[in-house]
């Protein structure tokens, strides 16, 4: 046992080591927490271990000390519970009892076991997941770490408690893991670890989409997800659960002339966006920007290397990932307005601008267009200093001229002067296509600067158009 020096708990925690001696059991902090305690990190998510049976003193704990959202799973032996602490606010709490768990060869759903202290520290993950801090008095504060995880902490390094072939074996979402932490923590894995997850990738499918998803998202979430994105890559990990992505790896080379390796150039974007922004989606959309070039590219003698239309092509593409990884679809249209408009200012940066131009980028993208204007920024990866000082001296254009039209707050919140409801009540119509084709023309008629963005205005624009289409009509009937 070791004890580290400074290590203050919440003062609830050391309550529960004393309803633990009340009652008899042996009781620790055990996981994330303790580590992220030791490194210095926030973290209100705790894990404690008892030895024996849970259940009588998690009831315990929550009667006590005023448990809320008191949780039971008898059959897994786990509670989970909110405490809260005068200084430090509220924590979630997990209480377990010391376990065994392991996959059969193909199933997705683990076999719990009652175990010993040694097994629990033994079925973690990482060393540096893999130490107890004791809870009770006797031995309060003491870390047992049977697996130099303390060591591994200061040498940044992510290393299994066993054979990672077993470690993954027993849960292959712990390969998952490993790159999340990776990135995450700014963390080496070791040369035995990466060959474990190459020779184990395919075991990842056993795992349920939805908890693979979950770490993945994870990683997104990393100050650098690429740390976290080329390790899934170079294992092969990529390969089972994204290949759409682990297709844009590569540089084809025709008479002479190659193109930019879309993933790696992927990976740059998203750690440049990731710089200045916490936007999980945005970073997604960042990740997909490009993911139909495999599929788009073309070659040709006289204009090289092309992806004509990558960018809607892309938008089914997006569309199919979020259903094959069950991700939440509230986001989709988002990501795919990302993926579609990821080119639209760039032309814009290379002319002359017109103010109707700026009015439909501002238009289309609406209170996204900021999100948008960040992306292309980050979508900047080229190697040659001069050439990203003038985009970004274009881009920078693009945005004055975008503050110089004057309705910049009122178009990123666009709406039409009047509804479609105004229309059918002014003209005398039912709803149907005619409608349609009125408010759409009205729309584009306001965006180019044709009328100003007046109900009246738009008001006396319909009845001149719905006069224009029924004369039109009325001249087709007659011939």
């Amino acid at each position: 046992m070791t004890t580290p020096p400074q290590l203050r708990l919440p003062e609830i925690l050391y309550r529960i080591g004393d309803l633990a001696d009340s009652c008899g059991i042996n009781c620790y902090l055990v996981g994330g927490y303790v580590r992220d305690l030791i490194m210095r990190r926030p973290c209100n998510d705790i894990d404690i271990m008892v030895i024996g049976d849970p259940v009588p003193f998690a009831k315990t704990v929550q009667s006590e000390l005023h448990g809320r959202n008191f949780v039971l799973f008898e059959r897994f032996r786990t509670a989970q519970l909110e405490l809260s602490d005068p200084e430090q606010g509220t924590f979630k709490l997990e209480l377990v009892g010391a376990r065994k768990e392991s996959y059969n060869p193909d199933s997705r759903k683990p076999v719990t076991l009652i175990g010993t202290l040694d097994d629990d520290l033994s079925r973690r993950d990482f060393t540096i997941n893999a130490f107890a801090m004791v809870l009770n008095r006797e031995g309060r504060n003491e870390i047992i770490d049977h697996f130099s995880g303390l060591d591994d902490l200061k040498a940044a390094i992510l290393r299994t408690p066993l054979d990672p072939e077993q470690t993954f074996s027993d849960d292959p979402l712990r390969m998952m893991r490993a790159a999340r932490f990776a990135a995450q923590l700014e963390f080496r894995l070791l040369p035995e670890v990466i060959a474990a997850m190459k020779s184990m990738r395919e075991r990842i499918r056993i795992v349920s989409i939805e908890r693979v998803s979950h770490e993945f998202f994870k990683i997104m979430q990393a100050p650098r997800p690429s740390v976290g994105l080329i390790i899934l890559y170079e294992t092969g990990l990529m390969h089972e659960i994204l290949p759409e992505i682990a297709a844009m790896a590569g540089i084809e080379q025709v008479d002479g002339m190659g193109h930019k390796d879309t993933l790696f150039h992927t990976f740059q974007v998203v750690d440049n966006l990731a710089a200045h922004s916490d936007n999980l989606w945005l970073r997604v959309a960042a990740l997909l920007h490009d993911i139909a070039k495999p599929a788009t590219k073309r070659f040709s003698k006289s204009a090289g290397w092309s992806f004509h239309g990558h960018d809607a092509v892309g938008v089914r593409l997006v569309a199919k990932i979020f259903r094959q990884m069950r991700w939440p679809l509230d986001p989709l249209d988002y990501v795919q307005k990302m993926v579609r408009m990821h080119h639209r200012p760039i032309p814009l940066s290379k002319e002359e601008i017109s103010d109707s131009a700026i009015r439909r980028l501002m238009f289309d993208a609406g209170e996204d267009l900021q999100d948008l204007m960040n992306l292309c920024r980050a979508d900047v990866t080229s190697k040659n200093p001069r050439k990203v000082i003038q985009i970004m001296s274009n881009f920078n254009n693009v945005e004055k001229k975008i503050a110089e039209v004057g309705e910049k707050d009122l178009l990123a919140r666009w709406r039409p002067p009047i509804s479609g409801e105004d229309i059918m009540n002014t003209l005398g119509l039912t709803e149907g296509k005619v409608v349609g084709i009125i408010k759409k023309r009205m729309e584009n008629a306001v965006i180019d600067g044709f009328i100003p963005y007046e109900r009246e205005a738009a008001l006396a624009y319909i009845k001149q158009l719905f006069n224009e289409l029924s004369d039109a009509n009325n001249a087709h009937e007659s011939e």
